[in-house]
């Protein structure tokens, strides 16, 4: 990645601070038919239902199947939705994997993909960009309601995965950014808190991995810090006082925050790689690995970049980048080892194994030159 470059998104509009029955029909006063994706534990929720409320007559289908690290087969079946309704935008509700979901199945409409192979056939490699954005707008595009803090619904690319062979996947596609983007502090209400508190921790990883770079940009290094000190007040606010909308809107404006640093052109490291293979072979949650591979990644991060870690070090509280970030983690309630997730050291060479040597392992500031460096990082997590 060039840090000469700086590409914006196909975004047109976030809409904050604003509950989804007010924010969410102006997004769709030029649609026909809308379709609702969602996951189960979502559907009966009340912001469903107000979501459900706010489209109106306009829902022309809607699906609560999606499921954790949106899987090849869930893609594919709402492609099929889809196409059945003849759907001109997709409102995504829920968290990253409803929200790539959504992103790859519009991608596999528009291009025409049906099958397993096909789909496959559209991943490129995690280091690829995003093309212009000047085309005409394909159709369907994607609202999104995120109720976690993730923050898939500010990038072009999404991930989803092969449950069979344990292997992710990464699509790009400038219009599979969400046209639009709805930040309802109380459409996190009902995430339980560790989903909730670690996706904080995945917003985290954004920042505190590109704010630690060897290449950096002055863009870059200001919404990465900002998005840090506001996380280190809003998270630990959200533990304590669970219906405080204001620390969940702050934790909201900070996530966003915390994924501008890739419109610069600076690259995340091993944290997000490792945690690639811990979701697509053990099937670890995406901010569950933050908590887990941060820390490490930093710890074996230092030799190079520790004057970077030292801001880290300065915000969260703590002698070390590392020591701070465990710190936080654990005050959060949430793990910071392998073995708290039910793995054994005795796997961490077959895990090892699975770097296919691409980034974002091999933008790490500190070279990671094989499976017996990626070996050592994870027995820091042990």
């Amino acid at each position: 990645m060039s840090t000469h470059l700086h590409t914006w998104p196909a975004q047109q509009r976030v809409r904050h601070g604003l509950p989804v029955d007010q924010a969410l029909p102006p997004e769709l006063a030029d649609c026909r038919r809308v379709v609702l994706v969602t996951t189960r534990s979502l559907a009966q929720s009340r912001i469903a239902a107000a979501a459900r409320a706010a489209i109106g007559p306009k829902l022309a289908g809607e699906t609560s199947a999606m499921r954790a690290h949106s899987p090849v087969e869930d893609v594919l079946a709402l492609a099929a939705l889809l196409r059945e309704t003849e759907a001109d935008r997709v409102v995504a509700l829920g968290g990253g994997s409803v929200i790539d979901g959504a992103k790859v199945a519009c991608a596999a409409v528009w291009q025409g993909v049906t099958d397993a192979a096909g789909l496959t056939g559209l991943a490129v490699s995690r280091g690829a960009q995003p093309l212009g954005w000047d085309a005409a707008s394909p159709s369907p595009r994607i609202t999104a309601i995120p109720t976690t803090l993730s923050a898939a619904e500010f990038a072009p690319h999404a991930g989803y995965t092969d449950l069979a062979e344990g292997r992710k996947y990464r699509a790009l596609h400038p219009m599979q950014v969400p046209v639009a983007v709805v930040l309802d502090p109380a459409a996190t209400l009902e995430t339980p808190a560790e989903l909730l508190l670690s996706s904080g921790i995945r917003a985290t990883d954004h920042a505190a991995e590109r704010l630690c770079a060897l290449e950096r940009a002055p863009f870059s290094d200001a919404v990465s810090r900002q998005a840090l000190e506001m996380l280190s007040v809003a998270l630990p606010a959200i533990r304590a006082r669970p219906e405080d909308l204001a620390a969940r809107g702050m934790a909201q404006q900070a996530m966003w925050l915390s994924v501008m640093g890739g419109w610069a052109n600076v690259a995340v490291g091993a944290s997000h790689g490792i945690g690639y293979i811990l979701g697509a072979a053990r099937g670890v949650p995406h901010g569950i690995t933050s908590c887990l591979g941060l820390p490490a990644v930093m710890q074996w991060n230092a030799p190079v970049n520790a004057d970077r870690q030292a801001v880290i070090a300065g915000i969260l509280g703590g002698a070390t980048g590392a020591e701070a970030l465990r710190g936080f983690i654990r005050g959060l309630g949430l793990p910071t080892t392998l073995a708290e997730v039910g793995i054994g050291a005795e796997e961490i060479p077959g895990l090892a194994a699975r770097w296919d040597g691409g980034p974002p392992i091999a933008t790490n500031p500190r070279p990671v030159t094989g499976p017996e460096d990626v070996a050592a990082i994870l027995r820091l997590m042990a």
